[in-house]
């Protein structure tokens, strides 16, 4: 089985709604980062030297390959990445190996071999 990793930059507020649509799109868990901080493509306003950043974490989703594409467009989707600028962003990437997900394997098999 091939998995792909998907890692997403979201605002503190909509990590919990991004991380039960991901589920409900097929993720089979996560791994959460807390108090990530990022910087788009303007700088946060300061005020009196004190930065007004919106707290953000990291998301780490290790998924099936062929869910990754529909998993990864929820995420974009709820965390209105491409609606609304500086919301965050997610990326997918390849994965060449992976072990602990043995436990997994069996229900995803039926997941995949359900959906083609």
């Amino acid at each position: 089985m091939r998995f792909k990793l998907l890692v997403a930059f979201v605002e503190y507020d909509k990590s919990d709604a991004v991380l039960d649509a991901a589920r409900a799109a097929g993720a089979t868990g996560a791994t959460v980062i807390n108090n990530a901080r990022g910087e788009g493509l303007h700088k946060k306003t300061t005020f009196f030297g004190l930065s007004l950043e919106v707290q953000r974490d990291v998301i780490l989703f290790l998924v099936e390959e062929h869910l990754a594409r529909h998993i990864l467009e929820t995420i974009e989707q709820v965390g209105e990445f491409d609606s609304t600028s500086g919301q965050g962003i997610a990326v997918q990437i390849d994965v060449e190996d992976a072990v602990g997900v043995a436990h997994q394997v069996e229900q995803l098999t039926k997941v995949v071999e359900d959906k083609l």
